[in-house]
């Protein structure tokens, strides 16, 4: 690893934590293993509380995470995202990941109530239902769980489902899905959704809640669960308007 540690006005963790970073940011892929304490003491001539400090604050900020009994990993990196409509197809392609999706639910049934106000639904009326685990590269980083008016999309359930159900709306039955209103919390992952995120039971999620629309219509209630750890939400503010997307 190239750059020394000096004494001077910077204390001797942040400038092993300023060389750590470059390391990993520049030459390490994501689930690497670090040098050792031992190896970082010898090469940089610095004590073991330097070292433990720097690979601590790297750790807090998510650059690195600590395996008990195997060391110390390159941390994956989050997918940040700005707010925009796009389907998570188009989505991770934009970011240079490669998209896959498991279908885990399609069919068609009385939606719950929630769902059946979204799309102002009569008494009874049924709705599509189409549950998908979305994956980046092999890892899974959300679950969708989507209802569409049956109405709009009659016959969608038999088309592939694998790739953007935005794209077979536009393009088959010609409903662009033009605009949508949603809100983001954080919340805990629920035992069936960890599972399927393979993450941790209570592990924090960004869950989405969106009604999306075409033209007037309104054609879509989807809830969906971002791991945290792997998926950020970027978006600029300005002094005139909350958010611009």
């Amino acid at each position: 690893m190239p750059s020394r540690i000096t004494e001077g006005a910077e204390p001797k963790h942040q400038q092993l934590r300023r060389i750590l970073l470059d390391l990993i940011t520049t030459r390490l892929a994501p689930g690497a293993a670090i040098p050792s304490e031992r190896q970082l003491i010898a090469e940089y001539g610095v004590s073991r509380i330097t070292v433990r400090e720097a690979l601590g604050q790297l750790v807090n900020e998510g650059h690195l995470e600590r395996v008990r009994g195997k060391g110390t990993f390159v941390a994956n990196r989050p997918m940040q995202s700005t707010l925009h409509l796009a389907s998570f197809t188009e989505e991770m392609r934009a970011m240079g990941h490669v998209p896959t999706t498991v279908v885990l639910v399609r069919e068609e049934r009385v939606p719950p109530a929630a769902t059946v106000a979204a799309l102002h639904l009569g008494d009874g009326e049924t709705a599509l239902h189409l549950k998908r685990l979305r994956m980046a590269d092999g890892a899974p980083v959300s679950v969708d769980d989507a209802w569409l008016a049956a109405d709009v999309f009659p016959g969608l359930l038999e088309h592939d489902l694998s790739g953007s159900m935005y794209s077979i709306a536009a393009e088959v039955y010609g409903h662009p899905i033009d605009r949508a209103r949603q809100t983001v919390a954080a919340n805990p992952a629920s035992d069936d959704i960890a599972t399927l995120l393979g993450t941790k039971t209570g592990a924090p999620l960004l869950e989405f809640d969106r009604v999306s629309y075409s033209g007037p219509r309104e054609v879509e209630h989807a809830r969906s669960w971002y791991r945290s750890d792997r998926y950020r939400v970027q978006m600029e503010v300005t002094a005139s308007s909350p958010a611009r997307v």
